[in-house]
């Protein structure tokens, strides 16, 4: 197994990459190897700073860095050095098997549909992400910002990622689908919500338990809630919001520690031909680690040929 990790991508990057690259060796067996894309000479100085032996992580060559501001395709096809560039490219010709990034988001976006492309069936990928539950674990929310305009038919199909996601990352039998709304009864929303519904009730793929409002979200009601990427990043930004408070307001509380991102590592890319994570950009070393260990699970549940038999 090779793991594919942009060291530049990040606001806290390199340090925060290579730090969180280090912990996350720790708890990855010998046949997994981390791959570092990046500066190599410097990457390896830094590394045995710490203390840290650097003949344990595999490394690719790729100084340039595609900057938060830059425009995703110019910089894609401009940068063709870039850690993120040159992360594709092994990912499109198999040298690794995963790429996770904490880098520019729509660089990312971008690298997966026209590099390693989506799967085919699928309409458009989306960007999943973790909810806590009030009781315990968690549930998974998507699109949050890949699709900011959605039809119909890529609400169903989020549906489906969803599910698989849930239940072979996350090991949750037969998730429940919610679709987030405004009201519970099967005649409100907007004209997308309203359209989806029909196409999600007669889904047999998915466990559809009909809407879901923005009161459940953190209820056990489902464990899958499906809406566009406008709604998705909304809630998202909203809720990530809840920990910031907490912090500031001097709360301790465990279930808005599990609004913490560093928990989760990142969202992943669903729907494209191989695992992509993108983390945060201000990733700290503990979110990095647990983003290279999500990629871990995403490659060991072979979750990529889950969806293409789901959309064979």
């Amino acid at each position: 197994m090779r793991i594919g990790l942009d060291v530049l991508g990040g606001d806290y990057a390199p340090n925060a990459t290579i730090l969180g690259a280090i912990e996350a060796q720790k708890s990855l067996d010998k046949d997994q190897h981390i791959v570092l894309f990046g500066d190599e000479a410097d990457i390896k100085k830094r590394i045995e700073e710490t203390g840290a032996d650097s003949s344990l992580f595999d490394y690719v060559h790729a100084p340039e860095v595609i900057s938060m501001h830059e425009h995703p395709t110019k910089a894609i096809s401009q940068k063709p050095n870039s850690s993120i560039s040159r992360g594709f490219e092994y990912l499109k010709e198999g040298k690794i098997d995963s790429f996770a990034s904490a880098g520019n988001t729509g660089a990312m976006l971008v690298g997966s549909m026209f590099s390693i492309k989506t799967i085919p069936g699928v309409m458009r990928p989306a960007i999943a992400t973790n909810v806590p539950k009030l009781k315990s674990g968690f549930g998974i929310l998507l699109d949050v910002g890949a699709n900011a305009d959605c039809k119909p038919e890529m609400l169903n199909q989020f549906a489906i990622l969803g599910s698989l996601y849930s239940e072979y990352v996350y090991g949750v039998q037969n998730p429940k689908v919610g679709l987030l709304n405004i009201g519970e009864e099967e005649e409100k929303g907007n004209n997308l919500t309203i359209s989806t519904y029909p196409l999600l009730k007669t889904n047999s793929k998915i466990n559809f338990i009909g809407n879901a409002e923005g009161r459940d979200l953190f209820t056990d009601h489902a464990d899958v809630y499906v809406c566009d990427g406008y709604t998705g990043n909304v809630v998202l930004k909203l809720a990530e919001s809840f920990y910031v408070v907490t912090l500031k307001k001097g709360i301790k509380d465990d279930f808005f520690d599990r609004f913490n991102y560093e928990q989760y590592g990142g969202s992943p890319v669903l729907g494209v031909n191989a695992p992509v994570i993108i983390g945060h950009g201000i990733s700290t070393p503990e979110a990095i680690k647990n983003m290279v260990l999500l990629s871990k699970d995403m490659i060991v549940s072979k979750f990529i040929d889950k969806i293409k038999s789901a959309f064979n």
